[in-house]
């Protein structure tokens, strides 16, 4: 079993800031990529960011001025720090991993069950 656990969401005001944690754990052998997507009821699930296993960081480029996404190896954790946080990043925050388990033979993606962020004064 894999499990990848999101936290850090809330509500907060425009210009505010917070920092989103995403750990996984369980039965794995080795992480490849991770990921942050976000999805509104509006919009398909887009991607926010990915660091992959060697520390290589991408942002989109409507957040690549505010945020920015770091890892702890040792935990098996990401983090994604949002800055300067707009009304327009209010969504649904999920949690990507990109993972061989153990025991298995292929790369596989794994979910995060998603962590609401609310920007609104």
């Amino acid at each position: 079993q894999v499990q990848l656990v999101e936290s850090g969401g809330g509500l907060v005001q425009p210009g505010g800031s917070l920092r989103l944690s995403c750990a996984a754990s369980g039965s794995i052998f080795t992480i490849v990529n991770m990921g942050w997507y976000r999805q509104t009821p509006q919009k398909q699930r887009e991607l926010v960011a990915t660091i992959t296993s060697g520390g290589t960081t991408n942002l989109a480029d409507s957040v690549k001025s505010r945020f920015t996404n770091f890892k702890d190896n040792v935990k098996n954790t990401v983090y994604l720090q949002m800055n300067n946080l707009k009304p327009e990043d209010t969504a649904v925050y999920y949690c990507l991993g990109d993972l061989i388990r153990a025991g298995d033979a292929v790369r596989r993606d794994y979910w995060g069950q998603g962590t609401q962020v609310t920007v609104s004064s």
